[in-house]
């Protein structure tokens, strides 16, 4: 997959994809709102560091982006990391 031509609404949609795989596979099941202001620690979303480290390795694998690789970034929503993964 490539992030040439997405724009943030379309990448949310892969992020909120990938939450709820991840929730899946711990055997959550989460029907709450998903945009671009949801928190991933701390707020509704029911994630813990672990999930959000398996996001960020998905994420990767997915777009081929690492918008991570000169460090770390702060971020605490999910429009935040999808604005980091368009300008990567």
């Amino acid at each position: 997959m490539t992030t040439i031509g997405l724009n943030a609404g379309a990448m949310l949609a892969v992020i909120h994809n990938e939450v709820l795989k991840i929730l899946g596979d711990k055997g959550v099941a989460w029907a709450g709102r998903f945009g671009p202001d949801t928190r991933f620690l701390g707020g509704d979303l029911p994630f813990d560091s672990l999930d959000l480290a398996t996001l960020l390795v998905a994420m990767e694998q997915k777009t081929g982006q690492d918008p991570f690789r000169a460090g770390f970034r702060q971020f605490t929503t999910a429009g935040e990391l999808a604005a980091f993964y368009l300008e990567a």
